[in-house]
């Protein structure tokens, strides 16, 4: 089924959101004009490093404060002017942790569950079923504060959704996690969105994004791409080259004049993208012998497409950040 006669659970446009000054600390725009929609069933991810305005983004999709301008429809309810009737529908982890540590597995998600209106045997029945499925239940009794960060992690999920929410927030949800955990987490997304569940998710990690149906490439409060992994990477056009050399600045000028291509440069690194790459780096090799340090080739990754549409590296723009 293509997307365009599918029903969408979210969507935004438009959204702006501006921090006014405080203290020392200027004002500044951490959303700009961004707009996007997420059709029901599927798994949406916002991938970017941190600072760009992904979690900014996520307060505003929980109705923790509403946007400086812009609009946000959840399930045909808008998010700004009716947030209360929103909240229900809505399924939440946040990227730090909301357990309270001095009460046990259970009592978390007791006091959780009657947040939302659930009691009696309604609820004694969904924590079980809850306890069940994240594999917790012989975790029940104990103390939250005790739990390692994948079983926390687990407890959060299972909280956040007691009350059947149709669509599920998950900020950095991966956040703390040992490789370990990082799958086992993974692998209850997937099994959500398999029992229909809408699933919108942050993360600064490729691997992640790679998972979504579909990826927002979230840079500086702006998307500056957005589709299926593979399309983004299919954006490329070619093969990524990466030239590690001692003089980066006049081979880059060297590659320009003989080859019409002109690579990025950063650091001692040379990045290009081309069509057939493995039979052009001979080429390189064969123009310029001994000035490659090292020269590697490899499929195009989302982080490349980040770089491609953001103009500078992942990591880099962390580091701005």
């Amino acid at each position: 089924m293509g997307r365009s006669s599918q029903v969408n659970a979210v969507v935004v446009k438009g959204v702006i959101h501006d921090y006014p000054k405080k203290g020392k600390a200027s004002a500044r725009r951490a959303l700009n004009d961004v707009s996007f929609d997420v059709a029901e069933g599927e798994l949406f991810g916002f991938l970017g490093p941190n600072g760009g305005g992904k979690s900014t983004l996520f307060r505003i999709l929980s109705t923790c404060f509403p946007p400086t301008s812009g609009s946000a429809v959840l399930l045909g309810r808008d998010l700004i002017a009716e947030p209360a009737s929103v909240r229900p529908l809505l399924g939440i982890v946040f990227q730090y942790p909301s357990l309270d540590n001095k009460l046990t597995v259970r009592e978390n998600l007791i006091h959780g569950g009657r947040l939302y209106g659930l009691n009696g045997n309604g609820l004694t029945s969904r924590i079980s079923e809850m306890l069940e499925r994240y594999r917790l239940a012989q975790r029940s009794d104990e103390l939250c504060g005790s739990l390692s960060g994948g079983l926390r992690r687990r407890v959060e999920l299972a909280k956040s959704l007691l009350h059947a929410p149709k669509v599920v927030l998950l900020d950095e949800p991966s956040t703390g996690l040992d490789p370990a955990a990082r799958r086992d987490l993974w692998e209850h997304l997937l099994s959500l969105k398999k029992d229909g569940a809408t699933i919108l998710t942050t993360t600064h990690l490729m691997d992640e994004g790679d998972r979504c149906d579909r990826v927002a490439i979230l840079d500086q409060g702006k998307i500056v791409a957005q589709g299926s992994p593979a399309a983004l990477k299919a954006e490329i056009g070619g093969d990524v080259i990466t030239i590690e050399t001692d003089d980066a600045s006049g081979l880059r000028d060297e590659i320009t004049k003989k080859f019409g291509v002109t690579p990025q440069a950063f650091g001692d690194q040379l990045r290009l993208e081309r069509a057939a790459g493995h039979a052009f780096i001979p080429q390189l090799a064969e123009a310029f012998p001994g000035r490659l340090r090292t020269i590697s080739l490899s499929r195009p990754s989302l982080e490349d497409a980040f770089l491609h549409h953001a103009g500078r590296r992942f990591n880099d723009a962390a580091a701005a950040s």
